[in-house]
């Protein structure tokens, strides 16, 4: 990188245009606007531009509850829906793995290889089940307790939340 790259005074130079003002980042930043995007990034030949927004929450369509004579049941939220299976899932006495962070699931070391667990595989603590990747860092989720895998909640190569769950174990009786 060339002193002149490194000045905060000036645009940054760059392999595309030349140089990247204040003006071309307004630009993408109204791009990103425009098609409701939340994260931009392009790299070329040692050029890198990552540009972020946070995304308003989508607009909650208004519940509407019937007066009625007590035989039907309101509509369940979302959050009251996973609590819901959540709970079923402890029911059945299943331990549930979640993802510590937001990234990109992958049930295999690489795209040419057995995926580190599959449903009805014997897991001990500690055993890589899969890994996570975020910003380009790949970080291996281990099980934090011995069982068998009775669920796999994420598809391979997906994108996953912090707190979505990824594995359901079963724990030895």
């Amino acid at each position: 990188m060339s002193d002149k790259n490194t000045k905060a005074s000036g645009p940054a130079e760059t392999p595309m245009s030349g140089r990247i003002d204040y003006e071309e980042v307004r630009k993408l930043i109204a791009l990103l606007e425009e098609k409701n995007l939340s994260i931009f990034e392009l790299e070329t030949e040692g050029f890198k531009v990552k540009i972020g927004r946070s995304s308003p929450p989508p607009p909650q369509a208004p519940v509407v509850v019937q007066a009625s004579n007590g035989s039907a049941a309101p509509p369940e939220t979302k959050e009251a829906a996973e609590a819901r299976i959540e709970a079923a899932e402890l029911a059945k006495g299943h331990h549930i793995i979640t993802s510590p962070m937001v990234g990109t699931f992958y049930r295999a070391p690489d795209p040419t290889s057995a995926p580190f667990v599959d449903i009805g595989d014997t897991v001990k603590k500690g055993q890589t089940l899969c890994i996570i990747e975020a910003m380009k860092l790949m970080n291996e989720i281990e099980a934090d307790v011995d069982g068998a895998i009775v669920e796999v909640f994420v598809e391979n190569a997906k994108p996953v939340e912090y707190g979505q769950k990824l594995f359901a174990i079963l724990p030895p009786s």
